[in-house]
């Protein structure tokens, strides 16, 4: 999926367009991580924190967690498959993508879980609707609501608990009377003619105005504070050199953007500041030709992001609180297409990285024979482990924020305290 398909799907979502918007999602309160930040908070903190990254396209799990000892896999797929020798073998009948080496020793060091088999009920192939599912934990009706931004709602937390650094806040971080906010990482870049003095003057209040205009004018503020946030967080907490290989560049450069968004992500972290909750992404993932360069080449440059991202969080109190939760709206179908691609499909892998999780496989590999309509059937309710992370990350009742009246059984993807 392209940038702009991103974009589609987010500003066509009625969670980012109503209840995001209507709560003064974008900038607004984002001047508040400059003011709260500390070294103290960071060198202390005990509290968990949440990074969410999403796979937009719908990634191949078949070719991420290889069963590579199914010959029902190597029959599907014969030109797909990787054989046994090509990949990182997890156990006698898993491994991961050869591309993954960097996850594979979060995986030998115990801080890689793998959730098989994640989806949700009655599966929808539509990538909007399949990632507005997983967004909202609602997958039998559509709701105005993501299950963080309902835990915003009941927790009356500021936006600067939940921060995207994507170009629209996704619908994941909307409430109802509460949202996260959202960062661009390549800084404000004002129109032609169009000066920071100028956009400075808008946000002035006047005595007696509306409050629909002063609302307005403090958006105006608020967007060049969050310029002020991204530089100041970059000027507050450079990396020591080596760290995570180079330092960072919000510009154009080597870096991917989910480097870069993760680098972001670790420096707010070093700061000190109160976000619990950070949003990312990596497009690309809808593969349906060609898929073996395409998926390897975007593999490669998740495992680099994450590897030198949890490298860098396994330094500090604040960091080693960090949590990191890794899935896509839908995996691909099991057999190859015509273009030696895959097209959308159902169930797939969700990863679970940090130094409080626990390693290892949860829940089951689906089978690669009985199938619905020729795709996978899924083995664990994506509920479940979003609940999980209510639960064990930010100390909340997942039954409250799930929503639907689901109830959530809580895996266990966390060592004891």
């Amino acid at each position: 999926m392209d940038e702009l398909t991103r974009r589609r799907f987010l500003r066509a979502s009625g969670v980012a367009a109503g209840a995001a918007v209507a709560a003064g999602a974008g900038g607004l309160g984002l001047a508040g991580l400059l003011r709260t930040g500390s070294p103290e908070r960071a060198d202390t903190t005990h509290e968990g924190k949440l990074v969410l990254v999403t796979l937009y396209g719908g990634n191949d799990g078949l070719n991420t967690i290889v069963p590579y000892a199914d010959p029902a896999y190597h029959s599907a797929r014969p030109q797909l498959a990787y054989a046994p020798e090509e990949i990182l073998h997890l156990d006698d009948r898993l491994g991961l993508n050869r591309t993954m080496r960097g996850m594979k020793q979060l995986w030998d060091d115990k801080q890689l879980a793998v959730v098989l088999g994640v989806g949700y009920p009655l599966p929808d192939r539509s990538h909007f609707r399949s990632m507005d599912i997983w967004q909202t934990a609602s997958p039998r009706e559509p709701i105005p609501t993501g299950w963080v931004g309902r835990w915003l709602d009941g927790t009356n937390a500021t936006p600067e608990t939940a921060v995207s650094f994507e170009p629209v806040l996704p619908p994941v971080l909307a409430g109802e009377t509460r949202a996260g906010a959202c960062v661009g990482v390549g800084g404000l870049e004002l129109p032609p003619g169009i000066t920071v003095d100028s956009v400075s003057g808008l946000g002035e209040r006047e005595a007696g105005e509306p409050e629909p205009q002063a609302k307005a004018a403090e958006a105006y503020r608020n967007l060049l504070r969050v310029e002020g946030l991204v530089r100041g967080a970059e000027q507050h907490h450079q990396p020591e050199p080596g760290d995570a290989g180079e330092p960072l560049s919000t510009g154009p450069g080597s870096r991917s953007v989910l480097e870069t968004q993760l680098a972001l992500v670790a420096q707010c972290v070093e700061a000190g500041v109160p976000t619990r909750v950070y949003s990312v992404s990596l497009d690309g993932f809808d593969t349906h030709a060609q898929a073996l360069a395409g998926q390897e080449s975007l593999l490669t440059r998740l495992d680099r992001a994450l590897s030198a991202f949890l490298m860098r969080m396994a330094r500090t109190a604040a960091g080693r609180q960090v949590t990191v939760v890794v899935y896509s709206e839908f995996g691909r179908r099991v057999r190859a297409n015509a273009s030696q691609g895959t097209d959308h499909g159902t169930a797939g892998p969700v990863f679970v990285l940090g130094p409080r999780v626990a390693g290892g496989f949860f829940g089951e590999q689906p089978s690669l024979t009985d199938l619905d309509d020729g795709d996978l059937k899924a083995t664990t309710d994506f509920r479940d482990i979003f609940g999980t992370l209510l639960a064990s990350v930010l100390d909340a009742d997942p039954d409250r924020y799930i929503g639907a009246g689901y109830r959530s059984t809580l895996l266990p993807l966390f060592r004891p305290e």
